[in-house]
């Protein structure tokens, strides 16, 4: 084998193995809970305007914030108690891109 392929070769196998520790890394995380909210602060939804602003409805304990982020910064615009807005359903949340996929062309999963 020439020294160039020895070279390639070798380059190749540290590529996969550095890739490969990245993400047993990365789903170690996800299972110790790295990532996650945590405490009474919630993200309840987000409404992108343009590349870099977004409306976002954020709940502490029983309110909802509705907070404004731009590159200016970021600024409450208003608030609302839990009950008086209708919010989608968690299980809708957790539907697989294939059920997603399936309900917008109008098909059973």
């Amino acid at each position: 084998m020439s020294p160039l392929a020895h070279y390639v070769l070798e380059t190749l196998v540290t590529l996969l193995a550095i890739a490969a520790l990245s993400v047993l890394v990365l789903l170690g995380a996800r299972r110790a809970g790295m990532g996650r909210s945590a405490g009474p602060l919630e993200l309840v939804g987000r409404l992108p305007l343009d590349g870099r602003r977004a409306v976002y409805l954020v709940r502490v304990g029983a309110t909802i914030y509705v907070v404004g982020a731009s590159e200016a910064g970021i600024a409450k615009l208003g608030e609302v108690s839990d009950g008086s807005i209708e919010l989608p359903s968690a299980a809708n949340q957790n539907e697989t891109f294939r059920e997603v996929l399936s309900r917008a062309f109008g098909k059973k999963a």
